[in-house]
């Protein structure tokens, strides 16, 4: 098994994760609320990719493959963490700003 390439593979679907993620949070701050929860779920999508990879190292090693343990897979573990943490906090925060927005809409109607 080639972990090199599976890392490589972690970080770049975690990094696209991430970025999906502040994309969204950015267009919910702005008001465009369906941009940002179309952006929301690929953020989503990103992680997921990212986390079947990991969940390919972690077969692996079930099965009794030997991995080596290094730096870069450090690394892409660690990205693919913020990743997940990032979606999941910016998804919330988008729903946050949609709330808002309905509350002084609300406001704004009386």
């Amino acid at each position: 098994m080639d972990t090199e390439m599976i890392a490589m593979q972690m970080i770049a679907s975690a990094g696209d994760g991430k970025a999906l993620a502040f994309e969204a949070l950015e267009e919910a701050r702005n008001g465009n609320f369906e941009k940002a929860l179309t952006l929301v779920k690929e953020s989503e999508k990103a992680s997921l990719e990212a986390h079947h990879a990991q969940t390919n190292l972690l077969v692996s090693q079930a099965k009794g493959d030997k991995l080596e343990v290094d730096v870069l897979l450090i690394h892409a573990q660690d990205h693919l963490m913020t990743s997940i943490l990032a979606q999941e906090l910016i998804s919330e925060m988008v729903k946050m700003y949609i709330k808002m927005h309905e509350f002084e809409t609300k406001l704004g109607g009386k």
